[in-house]
C-alpha cells in the first residue's frame, strides 16, 4: 500500500517543468496523509477553461466516486490495485478517463522487524522526486448545493523484488515518457498494461527515518531526518 507522501516544491519544481513545462506552486507537506489535499496533474475535462492542456490541481487523496451517495472514509479509497482497477465498479471510469499524475518527493513506507515497525522515506536518489499514477474523479456534494469535490486514489502493484524488505506493494512509479503517456487520453488503455509490472524508473534511496513520521499531524522536516544509511536501488523496467 501507500499511505504517506513527502512532497516539497524544491526539487519538485523543476520535475513539474520537465513533465508539463508549468510552475509549481503549492505549500510543502512532509508527512502528507489520506483525506488530505495534494497536488496532482491532470488533463483538464472538456467544458474547463483548460480543456484538453495539463493543469496543477488540488485533490483530496481519498476516491470518492461521482455517483456514490456520500463522502466517506467506510472503505480504503486512498490505494487502487492496478490489477484490478479497470474493472472495479469505483475506479474503472476514472481508469479510462481520468487518469492523474502526483509529483511527490518520496513516499513512506513501514517494514516490520522484530516486533517494530520501522519507517523509511523511498525517493529518488536524483532528488528531483518521483511520479505515481493516479486516477481522480469529481462528485458533487447534496448538502452544498452540487459544489464539486476532486479526489484522487494512488495505483498499486506487486513490489519490485528489490523493494519486497520493506513491503509487498509499491505505487506504481513512472517514468517522465510514461507519465505522458499514462496523462494521455487517446492512449488506449491496454496500452498501459504494461506500466504495471513493478518498475523503479529511476535510481532509488530507501533511507530509514525518525518515527516522528509515525504520527500524521507531525510536519516539521523533522520527519524526513535520517536515522541510518541509505539503501541504494537501481532502476529497473
Amino acid at each position: 500500500m501507500c499511505g504517506r507522501f513527502n512532497i516539497t516544491s524544491d526539487p519538485l519544481a523543476k520535475l513539474l517543468l520537465a513533465l508539463v513545462n508549468m510552475p509549481y506552486e503549492a505549500d510543502d507537506n512532509v508527512n502528507a496523509a489520506p483525506t488530505e489535499q495534494i497536488p496532482v496533474v491532470r488533463i483538464a475535462p472538456d467544458g474547463s477553461e483548460q480543456a484538453g492542456a495539463p493543469e496543477i490541481v488540488s485533490m483530496r487523496w481519498w476516491l470518492t466516486p461521482f455517483w456514490a451517495k456520500e463522502m466517506s472514509t467506510r472503505y480504503s479509497m486512498f490505494n487502487a490495485k492496478s490489477e484490478t482497477a479497470a474493472k472495479s465498479p469505483a475506479f474503472r471510469e476514472p481508469y479510462r478517463k481520468r487518469r492523474c499524475v502526483v509529483p511527490v518527493t518520496g513516499f513512506y513506507e513501514w517494514r516490520r522487524r522484530d516486533g517494530e515497525k520501522i519507517p523509511y522515506m523511498i525517493t529518488s536518489r536524483d532528488t528531483q522526486g518521483l511520479l505515481i499514477a493516479g486516477l481522480w474523479d469529481e462528485w458533487k456534494d447534496p448538502q452544498n448545493d452540487g459544489a464539486p469535490v476532486l479526489s484522487f486514489t494512488v495505483l498499486t502493484d506487486a513490489a519490485n523484488e528489490a523493494l519486497e524488505f520493506v513491503h509487498n506493494r509499491q505505487p506504481v512509479m513512472l517514468s517522465l515518457d510514461d507519465a505522458r503517456r499514462w496523462l494521455d487520453p487517446d492512449i488506449p488503455t491496454d496500452d498501459l498494461d504494461r506500466l504495471f509490472e513493478s518498475a523503479i524508473p529511476v535510481p532509488l534511496d530507501v533511507i530509514p527515518v525518525s518515527t516522528l513520521v509515525n504520527n500524521a499531524r507531525n510536519k516539521t522536516p523533522d520527519v524526513a531526518t535520517p536515522s541510518g544509511a541509505p539503501i541504494h536501488i537501481e532502476a529497473s523496467q
